[in-house]
């Protein structure tokens, strides 16, 4: 949890303020846009008020706060006897688990969550493509989650808020399903090595990271004139950041061609690759991958210096509305022509931008 009010680590003269400003106009934007039952945008999926009410304790708002007390009591709502934290038959159910995970780990203060968080533990340990439901290794879905349990095809951005629920929950590094949710992870990335054999693997071979190996393969940013599935910001940033959870180092060939891919292509102006399209969540996984890289200051392939967190506050801020929200006006791709979740990623993205205490 960041607190409200703290300072930027090598901020420019009045940056601090500045985004402890932005904060709290965020913060408040979002209580006033919670629906009386609790939620935010609609009662019919958790996931929206589930990442609305993480960013707002990730933030330092009290779990006391009334507005943050109901969302966390309308996430609990959800749970269902299996283990999901979704509405009955959602197709999202494992996605909408993972971030409610997230939120009601965040905001259990007193421990009254405690058994709905185990009961979706359980339920998204076993939605992961594994053994356990007849997935062998040497299929390309092993150890990747989809949007729902025995449905679809796993991703490389439902893996991701899998492992964030799992590592909410306490998992580490040498946990089994950590673990194994590496061995997909590094079939999502350009890269050809032991660690990924796939058709996909060296037809393009930067290092960057894509959204779906399985089958011919997907990737919202296209595909090379060979057929190679083109890597893109969000998911090379989601990709690095969760090998670094998996525990891979900084001499790791995986990790070292993730953070060739960023050095040349380090940007704040669009999601590398898609332009506009997901970019604030991109912003919330570019905070969270240079933060889990560990360094303030990020060079780029031109030798050029960035302080991340003041570089990113300074964008943010800029984008932000007057009322206080964010939202994607150059693309409403993925849901973010909605203010509520488009601001949920930006808080997130901005609480990073702020030092340590």
């Amino acid at each position: 949890m960041h607190p409200v009010s703290s300072t930027c680590e090598g901020a420019e003269e009045g940056l601090a303020a500045n985004v402890d400003q932005s904060r709290a106009k965020a913060i408040e934007f979002l209580k006033t846009s919670q629906m009386k039952d609790g939620s935010w945008t609609t009662p019919r999926t958790s996931g929206i008020t589930a990442l609305v009410v993480y960013a707002l304790i990730d933030a330092g708002v009290p779990v006391t706060d009334p507005v943050v007390a109901k969302g966390l009591q309308r996430i609990a709502g959800y749970a269902q006897p299996t283990g999901e934290i979704a509405a009955p038959g959602s197709p999202h159910a494992s996605y909408e688990t993972s971030v409610s995970v997230m939120a009601l780990v965040a905001g259990n203060a007193e421990g009254q969550f405690t058994e709905i968080i185990k009961k979706a533990e359980q339920y998204l340990r076993g939605a992961q493509y594994s053994e356990a439901n007849n997935t062998d290794k040497a299929d390309i879905a092993y150890g990747g989650a989809g949007y729902k349990a025995g449905g679809g095809k796993p991703d490389l951005s439902n893996t991701v808020f899998f492992l964030d629920a799992l590592k909410a929950t306490g998992a580490t590094e040498q946990d089994p399903a950590v673990q194994k949710a590496l061995v997909f992870l590094s079939r999502c990335q350009n890269l050809e090595s032991e660690h990924n054999t796939t058709p996909q693997a060296a037809k393009i071979n930067d290092g960057g990271f894509y959204y779906n190996p399985n089958g011919p393969g997907v990737s919202p940013a296209g595909q090379s004139d060979e057929g190679g599935l083109r890597s893109y910001g969000s998911m090379t940033y989601a990709g690095f950041k969760s090998m670094l959870y998996a525990g891979l180092k900084a001499d790791d060939p995986r990790v070292k061609a993730a953070l060739d891919w960023i050095s040349k292509n380090y940007t704040l102006e669009e999601n590398p690759g898609l332009g506009a399209g997901g970019l604030y969540y991109y912003y919330y996984l570019f905070a969270k991958a240079m933060e889990a890289n560990g360094v303030n200051e990020f060079t780029d392939a031109k030798g050029a210096k960035h302080n991340w967190r003041n570089e990113l506050a300074l964008q943010l801020i800029a984008l932000q509305k007057a009322n206080g929200n964010w939202l994607n006006d150059r693309s409403s791709r993925w849901m973010e022509g909605d203010p509520n979740l488009a601001t949920a990623y930006a808080l997130v993205a901005l609480n990073r931008c702020v030092g340590r205490k």
